[in-house]
């Protein structure tokens, strides 16, 4: 069923669309695929939720293949998840080998994308039987772990994290309440009675934060090399060295891509570690060992594909993006969790089908056409900008058709700015903004069910181990930073 939908001629056109972009925008540093995701929210309205899936999930994946590009050729990672990959994609850009290491980074990244793929589908039918025991109240607790684990997970201060969650949730309650109908911090402005627009967050967020910082850049003054098609064949040795990295890498993308907050970025840099510690010459690496690219590589594109599986099977996002298509689902009206596969199996396996497909796309995309994504890199970021600031109101204003909305990105992105100069990161508030209400949700339903007793909640087997988990995490995390406030952990973004 899957492939015949993915297969499809308007699936398949916007499957090609994803993952060009996705690699243009990886291509290029700077706007990563969490913001063009946003910026694309407001076209998914006018699309059957299949293709527009299809579409916002070929930018993230093809974004990952993309970012090896300008890290490469470069020193500049295209994404979080490639910096790792200018470690030694670099040197061996520099030795002359830039065609090898390119060659060798498509298909490490094919091959771990594809196998995540392979686990995606071996998982989700497990999971979704064990999805369907949970009741609200575990709902509500797996809800409060997720949340809990994203924010210490992303990068950055803990408790500054678990204080952006807090202002996500309370941003996630402006409108009126669906049980009693009163009106929530909406300070007497109408527009605001179904709730901040998510695309205006996100696009604020993540697209207007993006383009400020950007723009403070210089320009990267344009990749000069010529890479030929004979300069891309790897030798017998580079084959031979890329192999077991590749399947090292796509086990540990793989282990790494499911859990919340980790995602791709920590998966390559786990994988880059695991090859340096298994190599017999730690040396080279730094120096153009080109297992130090296929292993991190394979590694982030299996996590770009596990990555979905707790957001198709229980409704619960790993990433950021996964977090953004997540919503994207729910403005369709689809809610996503175990039911999505039995009601709309269609679009869980049509989705699932078109990863695999969008792999081949982007093997081909990455190979024969390398020279067009090289020539890309020489665009000054002041001719892009601009029309990126202009598509994000666009986008904005055509949702709802009101003028508050582009007041409001444009509002959100200011107020993301700020947060990036003092060290707050955005991810875990748009976690608590798109968890909120169903977190709320639950938790109403949960306390309904128990009469008003919230012991009941802690005495069930699977909520409350959850629940006692995420109070662990928390009193680990206030005890670190009381223990060792000196101490500050390096920024992991997300993608």
């Amino acid at each position: 069923m899957g492939f015949s939908v993915a297969l499809s001629f308007q699936n398949l056109a916007y499957c090609f669309i994803g993952v060009t972009l996705g690699t243009a925008i990886g291509v290029l540093p700077g706007i990563g695929p969490l913001a063009t995701i946003s910026m694309l929210l407001p076209i998914t309205f006018y699309l059957d939720p299949t293709p527009a899936i299809i579409m916002l999930a070929g930018v993230y994946y093809g974004s990952e293949y993309g970012g090896s590009t300008a890290s490469i050729l470069l020193n500049l990672p295209g994404g979080a998840s490639s910096a790792v990959t200018c470690l030694d994609g670099y040197p061996m850009s520099k030795q002359g080998r830039a065609g090898v290491a390119l060659s060798i980074t498509a298909i490490a990244s094919f091959i771990g994308g594809s196998l995540g793929i392979v686990v995606l589908i071996a998982l989700s039918p497990a999971i979704v039987a064990v999805a369907f025991a949970f009741g609200a109240a575990e709902y509500f607790a797996a809800m409060v772990f997720a949340l809990i684990a994203l924010s210490l997970m992303t990068g950055g201060s803990p408790l500054k994290s678990l204080a952006m969650v807090g202002v996500g949730l309370l941003i996630g309650l402006v409108g009126t309440d669906v049980i009693s109908g009163a009106n929530r911090y909406m300070y007497g402005i109408p527009e605001l009675s179904d709730g901040i627009n998510v695309a205006a967050v996100t696009m604020g967020l993540f697209g207007i934060t993006e383009v400020i910082a950007s723009i403070r850049n210089a320009d990267t003054g344009g990749a000069k090399q010529k890479i030929p098609l004979r300069a891309m064949v790897p030798t017998r040795d580079d084959i031979k060295r890329s192999v077991w990295p590749t399947l090292r890498g796509f086990g540990v993308g793989s282990a790494i891509g499911p859990l919340p907050g980790l995602g791709a970025t920590v998966a390559s840099f786990m994988s880059y570690a695991l090859e340096k510690r298994v190599a017999k010459d730690p040396s080279r690496f730094g120096k153009g060992a080109i297992e130090g690219v296929a292993g991190p590589e394979s590694a982030n594109n299996a996590a770009a594909q596990t990555a979905f599986i707790p957001v198709l099977t229980m409704g619960i996002p790993a990433t950021a993006s996964t977090a953004v298509m997540l919503s994207a689902l729910m403005m369709q009206g689809i809610n996503p969790g175990p039911r999505l596969m039995t009601e709309h199996a269609d679009l869980f396996w049509g989705v699932i089908a078109s990863f695999w497909v969008g792999n081949v796309m982007l093997l081909i995309l990455n190979l024969p056409m390398i020279g067009l994504w090289v020539r890309l890199l020489s665009i000054p970021y002041r001719l892009l900008y601009p029309v990126i600031l202009v598509l994000i109101c666009v986008g904005a204003y055509s949702v709802k058709f009101q003028l508050l909305d582009v007041w409001l990105v444009l509002g959100i992105g200011a107020l993301g700015y700020a947060m990036r100069l003092l060290d707050f990161e955005p991810t875990p508030m748009l976690i608590g903004f798109i968890l909120g209400p169903m977190l709320e949700e639950n938790f109403r339903r949960a306390m309904l069910s128990a009469f008003g007793d919230p012991m009941e909640i802690l005495m069930r087997p699977i909520s409350g181990t959850l629940l006692v988990l995420s109070a662990i995490m928390l009193l680990l995390t206030f005890w670190t930073a009381i223990k060792q406030p000196a101490v500050k952990p390096p920024v992991l973004r997300e993608e």
